[in-house]
């Protein structure tokens, strides 16, 4: 087994349908919008979940089943998951599960440079992504009550989900509202100011670790 392959999130809803059963493509598209897993993966792409099927083809994660002729459109290939994809399935499965901080998500890297809005036009954007977290949130509650008689095993994922939209929403109000009371501000000057006081401090460490190591190689 080779744990080095590349994990995907996409791969793993993959083979964990066909864990269940021999499927084609299109029953699987079809059963990741009826189960909600295009919340939790991006299957934008109408092609996301063929090229899956094939690198999962060419890992030997999964084989094909059989091919269904369908007369005038293009033969259904039917794929089942092989002894090798059922153990890197759970091998991925755990990975995912354990790991924390291995994605790179846009939100905190465009708040690492919001020095580039104006205040104002910062909290603009925060105002615009808040409304459109608590509209997720109102959808999600709606979901909730639809699927009530649900087993939670089968609501864990939108759960987190929501665990998380609230955090975020509850940081976000509390950013627009720092944004709106001017306690938190910046302009062009004290930019410059603090990039100069900064950039100097990174100097003197700079020039003291060079100082301390030449210091040790006496």
């Amino acid at each position: 087994m080779n744990g080095k392959v590349r994990r995907s999130s996409l791969g793993l809803i993959l083979l964990s349908m066909l864990v269940e059963e021999p499927m084609h493509a299109y029953r699987m598209q079809k059963l990741i919008n009826e189960r909600g897993k295009d919340k939790v993966v991006n299957v934008r792409q109408r092609a996301s979940v063929y090229q899956t099927l094939d690198r999962l083809l060419r890992l030997s994660l999964i084989e094909i089943a059989e091919k269904i002729q369908t007369g005038s459109h293009p033969d259904r290939i039917v794929y089942s998951i092989t002894d090798r994809g059922r153990d890197m399935a759970k091998v991925w499965l755990c990975e995912m599960l354990t790991t924390f901080g291995a994605d790179f998500p846009e939100f905190p890297a465009a708040v690492s440079v919001l020095t580039m809005l104006t205040p104002g036009d910062a909290q603009r954007q925060f105002e615009i992504r808040a409304l459109t977290i608590q509209n997720e949130l109102t959808k999600l509650e709606a979901e909730k009550r639809a699927a009530e008689e649900l087993p939670r095993l089968f609501l864990l994922e939108d759960a987190y989900r929501t665990a998380l939209l609230e955090a975020e929403l509850t940081w976000l109000q509390g950013v627009i509202a720092d944004l709106g009371s001017g306690s938190l501000a910046w302009d062009e000057r004290w930019l410059r100011e603090v990039a100069a006081k900064f950039s100097t401090n990174d100097k003197e460490v700079l020039h003291d670790n060079i100082h301390i190591t030449q210091s040790s190689q006496r």
